[in-house]
């Protein structure tokens, strides 16, 4: 059995008011065992789309190889925005050493509630994923449902918006679950009546092009 554990701290400060929750990375990034153009930091697999979504979306011109620039760039960048990054998952068992959320077991989540409490200028969680088995949504549900807590819907379509009062708080949280920055989601999407309507309209249409524009609308302004 692997044990999984997140190699990232929570990247937070005062001043962000939206907060980026997905998972766990790549098991390699555990062991310290990166690969040629991965990026030592959170969402820093040369496999995933979040840092390449949100360099054309910003046109950030960021470096995606194995240096502290490369890092140094994306912390500079999650500060100038207000973005933290806290993702919902510790640490979980693995049979088989793979990046599927489907194979965490014994999942220990981070205290997401608490967390929120001591930062209080946050008003958003993206999530990178939805309410599919072992999600950031489903993961949070899960941290939610123990309070008696239930995420409220505000748009049911994709991306779906929910909200929900921070216990301890008279604060109203909003989350979004974004359709998620991997190629495991590229089937789903291919599936959306919107993404099949703007692929007919123009057959040059990517899902990195429905990606920029989904995500363009909760990372700016």
């Amino acid at each position: 059995m692997f044990v999984h554990r997140h190699p990232y701290p929570p990247f937070l400060f005062d001043g962000a008011t939206k907060w980026i929750v997905g998972t766990l990375p790549p098991p390699r990034f555990s062991q310290g065992m990166l690969k040629p153009g991965d990026v030592d930091f959170c969402y820093g697999s040369r496999d995933g789309q979040l840092w390449r979504i949100l360099d054309r979306i910003f046109e950030l011109n960021l470096s995606f190889e194995t240096t502290p620039e490369a890092v140094a760039q994306r912390k500079e960048f999650l500060i100038r925005r207000g973005i933290g990054i806290c993702d919902i998952v510790d640490r979980a068992d693995r049979k088989k050493i793979d990046a599927t959320d489907l194979g965490m077991e014994n999942i220990q989540l981070r205290d997401m509630l608490g967390l929120l409490r001591q930062y209080p200028r946050v008003e958003t969680l993206l999530f990178t994923g939805g309410n599919s088995k072992n999600g950031p949504e489903y993961h949070f549900r899960r941290l939610l449902g123990a309070k008696g807590i239930k995420l409220d819907p505000l748009v049911t379509e994709v991306p779906r918006i929910h909200r929900f009062p921070l216990p301890g708080t008279e604060r109203e949280i909003t989350t979004v679950s974004l359709t998620a920055p991997s190629g495991s989601a590229n089937r789903a999407i291919g599936g959306l009546p919107e993404y099949k309507a703007r692929k007919a309209a123009d057959p040059n249409y990517t899902v990195m092009d429905f990606r920029v524009e989904q995500y363009r609308r909760f990372f700016s302004p």
